[in-house]
């Protein structure tokens, strides 16, 4: 998985207390299992978000729509995703991760989030 600067150096910040198991962020309960879904809900419910304004998911949806907007390759953007193909045949025959790309677009992206927390690139 392409990832940024700024995502590799988070990685690196919390690994003493993640450790170097198979989930970045384990289940509580079983370091075999990540972290679930409810479990993110929750932490969004203790920043103060309240059900129905936010989801966990949103956010996938919103880097998508960024994104596109910002002109990179829709392909790019799914594999980047982990989104299959959609379209039965063309799954079929296409397997491609587009990598390159995914490089290319992940710097940028990350560079306009810190854009928008108000951190200077």
């Amino acid at each position: 998985m392409p990832l940024s600067e700024q995502a590799i150096a988070l990685l690196r910040d919390i690994q003493p207390a993640t450790g170097n198991g198979k989930y970045v962020f384990p289940s509580p309960r079983s370091r075999e299992r990540p972290l679930s879904n409810v479990a993110l809900l929750a932490a969004l419910r203790r920043m103060g978000y309240e059900q129905g304004s936010l989801t966990v998911h949103g956010f996938r949806t919103t880097a998508s729509t960024l994104l596109n907007e910002q002109g990179w390759r829709a392909d790019a953007i799914e594999r980047q995703l982990a989104h299959g193909e959609r379209a039965h045949v063309r799954a079929i025959y296409n397997h491609a991760e587009y990598l390159a790309e995914r490089k290319l677009m992940m710097q940028p992206w990350a560079d306009h989030l810190d854009e928008l927390r108000g951190f200077s690139v």
